[in-house]
């Protein structure tokens, strides 16, 4: 009886130590496994011209490599933060590429967005005039014409501008066109000036010799990334796995300015000069929202209530506090 009783237990040994070792395993791989199970079936990222590193993301296809056969990644181009915003808050996408300021418009208009990255401080925005025109100065704009694509960066630069030269909106004309037609219709002389976005103005700048008639760096908000709070709310791992990816497209492209540069060439369309004047005036060194960028963000408030482009009664401070949120991408710079 005490053989028999002696061999029954040891299975029941073995199976306990198989439990232990199985425990171990589930702790050693379970950062993974939970990484595959909260990813959703397809993630849905834009890149764009105006964004570098979304660029460099979809090229290297870092972000498939991380999150493997389970999760699809899809790619949309967005042409503006106008187009951009639309795709996130139609359902289209789930990452969006914006400047910061038109962030901060669509939330104050009531879009539930979440900003969770920096992927640029690009000096990507200034008024531009072409090579032989006479106007000299912001205030020479007075009755004139100026191309400008509503809710980007250029259109509020473009307001802010007119403001601090004692103009408003009323004081021009404003014909509402995207960026690469912008660029056109200056060229054409369709309009009198027209409030560039790179690498399009860039290329103006280069192939059409237009003229910069006013920069202003503390005008250009940043490049953000955007989720909505939907979705940070059901898929925080997704978050951190993309912009773990980010992170990694970041790092290269300050390691690699040259291969960059002819990367946005490639994806652009555009000569390698142009892309290299853009970037020459693109920072990547700091991807983390902080004190800095929402200090940039609130500095713009007064001209988006004075300008009526926000619902009354919103206060736009406290809408950019709502709209930023740091934490997804401490957690991922923190691990690269």
């Amino acid at each position: 009886m005490h053989t028999f009783t002696s061999r029954a237990r040891k299975p029941g040994k073995l199976a306990r130590l198989f439990g232990l070792l199985g425990a171990s395993a589930a702790l050693a791989f379970g950062t993974s496994a939970a990484q595959a199970e909260a990813l959703p079936k397809e993630l849905r990222l834009d890149y764009a011209y105006y964004s570098p590193t979304s660029l460099v993301l979809k090229h290297f296809g870092w972000l498939e490599q991380e999150v493997g056969a389970g999760t699809k990644v899809s790619w949309v181009l967005s042409q503006g933060s106008n187009r951009s915003l639309e795709y996130l808050n139609g359902g289209s996408i789930d990452f969006a590429s914006t400047a910061g300021l038109a962030a901060v418009l669509s939330r104050a208009n009531g879009s539930p967005i979440k900003t969770v990255y920096i992927a640029s401080r690009p000096e990507w925005t200034a008024l531009a005039v072409r090579k032989d025109s006479p106007i000299q100065s912001v205030a020479d704009l007075k009755g004139k014409k100026i191309a400008a694509t509503k809710g980007t960066d250029p259109y509020l630069f473009t307001l802010r501008s007119l403001e601090q030269a004692g103009l408003s909106k009323d004081d021009v004309e404003l014909v509402h066109l995207q960026h690469p037609d912008g660029r056109v219709a200056l060229e054409k002389g369709d309009v009198d000036a027209w409030a560039g976005l790179d690498p399009h103005l860039a290329a103006s700048q280069v192939q059409a010799g237009s003229r910069i008639l006013y920069r202003n760096v503390a005008f250009n908000s940043y490049g953000v990334l955007n989720v909505t709070e939907r979705f940070a709310k059901e898929h925080p791992q997704a978050i951190a796995t993309v912009l773990g990816a980010y992170e990694k497209a970041r790092k290269w492209a300050r390691e690699n300015p040259e291969e960059l540069a002819q990367l946005l060439a490639k994806e652009s369309g555009l000569p390698l000069e142009v892309a290299r004047l853009q970037l020459s005036r693109t920072d990547f060194s700091n991807a983390q929202p902080g004190p800095e960028h929402i200090a940039a963000l609130k500095a713009a408030a007064p001209i988006l209530v004075t300008e009526e482009l926000v619902r009354r009664g919103v206060q736009v401070e406290q809408v950019v506090d709502q709209l930023i949120d740091p934490a997804f991408s401490a957690q991922a710079i923190a691990r690269q």
